[in-house]
């Protein structure tokens, strides 16, 4: 079982940026697909971004594509989304996840997560 851990979260002025990172304990994340998914009050969990799991397929929700970019780094197996232009909407608590299939990450479907950190942006 992965356990997913993300940090990086916190209160940042619109306009500013933040970089969240996802990482397994006890664990790798180099052998899962991974992806970002956000949620905000009263709303239901949108899926942001999500990389294969070499790095080399990357999907975007089209409303975050040039804002947000989603990497990773084998070497430290750490999954990182960094985050620019952020605006008052962009508040929610921003997960991470993870499974075998990048499919699977996009469709939101059996996937492992972690607990989530809290992005507020203030305008």
């Amino acid at each position: 079982q992965v356990q997913l851990v993300e940090s990086g979260g916190g209160l940042v002025l619109a306009g500013g940026s933040l970089r969240l990172s996802c990482t397994a304990s006890g664990g790798s994340l180099n052998n899962y697909a991974v992806g970002w998914f956000r949620q905000a009050p009263g709303q239901e969990r949108e899926f942001v971004a999500a990389t294969s799991y070499n790095g080399g397929d990357t999907k975007y929700t089209d409303s975050m594509k040039g804002r947000f970019t989603i990497a990773r780094d084998v070497r430290s197996r750490t999954v990182y989304l960094q985050m620019t232009g952020l605006e008052p909407e962009d508040t929610a608590v921003y997960s991470c996840a993870a499974h075998i299939a990048l499919g699977a990450v996009v469709g939101g479907t059996g996937l492992y997560w972690g607990q989530g950190t809290q992005v507020t942006v203030s305008s």
